[in-house]
């Protein structure tokens, strides 16, 4: 699978934003999706998955404001993000994996998937 991801920018903290992850690939309607961001200076960490049929997961820290989502018909996936912060500045990051047994936790983290795509800056101004 290969991935594009958009939909970054500079905002305003109480804004939102949809990044949207464009996927090529006849494997994408079966696989796991994921979001990881890293902001500067930090380690990337992850946001949210979602499985084939939307079954979703998210990092504890970040429920509520975000929301992952996807469209298998048009091989896309989405993340929204409400009242950004600006510690939610960071380049976000698409990646896909392969389905396997469902684990929430293994697929937060970055070694499970073996797809990314180049990252979309977020920029959030106080």
């Amino acid at each position: 699978v290969q991935l594009q991801a958009s939909g970054g920018g500079l905002v305003q903290a109480g804004d939102s934003l949809r990044l949207s992850c464009a996927a090529s690939g006849r494997t994408f309607s079966s696989a796991v999706m994921g979001w990881f961001r890293q902001a500067p200076g930090k380690e990337r960490e992850f946001v949210a998955h979602i499985w084939s049929r939307s079954i979703t997961y998210y990092a504890d820290s970040l429920k509520g404001r975000f929301t992952i989502s996807r469209d298998n018909a048009k091989n896309m996936v989405y993340l929204q993000i409400n009242s950004l912060k600006p510690e939610d500045t960071a380049v976000y990051y698409c990646a896909a994996g392969a389905p396997s047994y469902y684990s929430p936790t293994y697929y937060a983290r970055e070694t499970t998937y073996d797809s990314w795509g180049q990252g979309t800056l977020v920029t959030v101004s106080s």
